[in-house]
């Protein structure tokens, strides 16, 4: 019997080789780059997920930084606002030298005057009753024009009054019991933030009181019918 015909043998100490599968060229790789593709969206879902996260915790950080910046704007913008300590509130027929122009409180006539806009100057003594009831009180050049006039009236709380006056540090101020401040036209924007802050009236020592009921007579006369000092 030939050697070729039985079983393998093989030599004591001889190294078998068993044969690899056949490989098609390119297999592995492909199947590699097919997983890495197909992990593509969940890479990109878990991206997108972080960002919105990152996003909804840094809002509320953002809202505060930018109302801190408007807060510092509108303080900035208020800045010139000028305030006094103003305790005297007596009622007194005569004429009162005040220390602000126009005045900003302190001794006035026992009436006041009616809301509204005014063409003439009105007496500082019954304006000063206006502002002791939380009204806010607008002056101006009397140089300015009628649009503007009409521009400048267009602001004016109902609770407020609105005279021409001379003399002025500027073309408008605008003030309300104890705060002033000067403006450099009808259009400067601090006037609008003014009253925001003040236009309530609640610097007032009657605070809540108006000046509805007041005289229309821009000299003060008498009380109307009704009136109360």
């Amino acid at each position: 019997m030939s050697d070729t015909d039985g079983p393998d043998h093989h030599l004591p100490g001889a190294t078998v080789e068993t044969p690899e599968p056949d490989v098609v060229p390119g297999f592995d790789v492909v199947h590699e780059v097919r997983q890495d593709r197909s992990r593509v969206p969940l890479v990109l879902a878990t991206v997108g997920a972080v960002a919105i996260m990152g996003a909804a915790l840094a809002a509320p950080l953002v809202d505060k930084l930018l109302r801190g910046d408007e807060q510092a704007q509108r303080a900035l913008d208020l800045g010139l606002v000028r305030t006094w300590e103003i305790t005297d509130r007596t009622h007194t027929t005569d004429d009162v030298r005040y220390p602000q122009t126009p005045p900003a409180g302190g001794p006035h006539a026992p009436v006041w005057l009616a809301c509204g806009v005014y063409d003439e100057p009105v007496r500082d003594e019954n304006a000063v009753h206006d502002l002791e009831h939380g009204t806010v009180w607008i002056t101006h050049d009397p140089g300015l024009s009628a649009d503007e006039v009409e521009r400048l009236a267009a602001e004016l709380p109902d609770n407020g009054i609105m005279s021409p006056r001379e003399g002025l540090p500027s073309a408008v101020v605008v003030t309300v019991w104890g705060a002033q401040l000067e403006l450099d036209g009808v259009d400067d924007d601090r006037l609008g933030l003014f009253l925001e802050e003040y236009g309530d009236g609640h610097t007032a020592p009657e605070f809540g009181v108006t000046c509805q009921g007041g005289v229309t007579d821009p000299q003060g006369g008498l009380p109307e019918q009704g009136a109360n000092a």
